[in-house]
C-alpha cells in the first residue's frame, strides 16, 4: 500500500513530488502506477481548488474552473521531468493557471477578439477597481487613459471589446427586476417589419421605365416628387405654363402606370 501524501513540514521536501518521482520511475504501465497517480492528483487537488477560487467571480462557475485546473494538473504530471532538478510546484502552477486563462479566452467571449484586446480588458478592469478605491469615486475616462497609457480612442476601443465578453440572450426579460413572467423579452423590442421591402420589386421594375422617359419628363418628376416643388414653381423654372406642366406630369404618370401594369388614375 502506498502511504497517503502529507504536507511537508519546515525543511522537508514536498511528499507529493517524491510520489511523482516514484511514478515517473515506474512508467505509465508499471505495477501500482494508476494508484500512485491518483495519490499525486489527490495531493495537489487542494492547490487546484485555490486556483479556481482565485479566478472565481468572473462569469464562470468555480466548479468548471476547478475541473479546468485539474486538466492542467494532469498535463503537468505527464510533462514533468524530475531529472531537470526543478521543483514540481514551480512547473505545476503556471501550467494550471495557464489552462484556466485559456478556458476564459476560449469559452467566455461571445465573439473572438485578439489576445491583446482581451489582456487590455483585464488591465482596464483592474485599473478601474484600483482607482475607484484610491479616489473614492469612479475614475473618468481621461484618468483611466493616463494610468493605462492609452489615448481616449484606444480606451473607447477597449470598452467596446469588453461588450463582446458575454452575449445577452434575446429571451432575457427587458426588465430583470419585474415580478412575474409577464415582462417582455428583449427580442420583442428588436426590429420591426420593414414595409419598404414590399416596394423593392416595384422600384426595380420602374427603373427601365424611367430610363425610357425624355430628359424633360424625368426633370419634371424629379422636381415634383423628390424636391417637392409645386407645379407653378416647376413651370417658372422650366419656362412653361402651369397648365402645360400639369398636362406633361399627368401623361408621364399615365405612361409609367401602363408600363408597370397598374392602370391609369381615375
Amino acid at each position: 500500500m502506498i502511504p497517503a501524501p502529507r504536507r511537508p513540514g519546515p525543511g522537508e521536501r514536498d511528499p507529493g513530488e517524491a510520489l511523482l518521482r516514484q511514478l515517473k520511475a515506474l512508467g505509465p504501465g508499471g505495477p501500482g502506477a494508476h494508484e500512485l497517480q491518483e495519490r499525486v492528483v489527490s495531493h495537489y487537488a487542494p492547490a487546484m481548488k485555490r486556483i479556481a477560487h482565485r479566478y472565481g467571480g468572473r462569469g464562470e462557475p468555480v466548479e468548471d474552473l476547478y475541473q479546468t485546473a485539474m486538466v492542467g494538473l494532469c498535463k503537468a504530471i505527464r510533462g514533468f521531468d524530475p531529472d531537470r532538478g526543478a521543483p514540481f510546484l514551480g512547473y505545476l502552477m503556471p501550467t494550471a493557471i495557464g489552462e484556466v486563462k485559456r478556458h476564459f479566452r476560449d469559452h467566455t467571449w461571445a465573439v473572438r477578439v485578439p489576445r491583446s484586446a482581451q489582456e487590455n480588458r483585464i488591465r482596464l478592469h483592474q485599473a478601474r477597481q484600483e482607482m475607484t478605491q484610491e479616489l473614492g469615486r469612479t475614475p473618468t475616462g481621461d484618468e483611466l487613459g493616463h494610468k493605462l497609457g492609452m489615448t481616449r480612442e484606444q480606451l473607447d476601443e477597449v470598452r467596446q471589446v469588453s461588450d463582446l465578453y458575454r452575449a445577452l440572450s434575446l429571451d432575457a426579460p427587458d426588465n430583470p427586476d419585474a415580478d412575474g413572467d409577464d415582462s417582455p423579452s428583449l427580442e420583442e423590442h428588436l426590429g420591426c417589419e420593414d414595409r419598404l421591402l414590399d416596394l423593392v420589386v416595384d422600384r426595380e421594375a420602374l427603373k427601365p421605365a424611367l430610363a425610357r422617359l425624355s430628359e424633360r419628363e424625368r426633370d419634371i418628376l424629379m422636381l415634383r416628387y423628390f424636391h417637392d416643388h409645386t407645379q407653378a414653381e416647376i413651370a417658372e423654372r422650366l419656362g412653361y405654363s402651369q397648365m402645360h406642366i400639369s398636362r406633361l406630369l399627368r401623361t408621364t404618370l399615365e405612361r409609367l402606370r401602363e408600363e408597370m401594369g397598374v392602370g391609369t388614375a381615375a
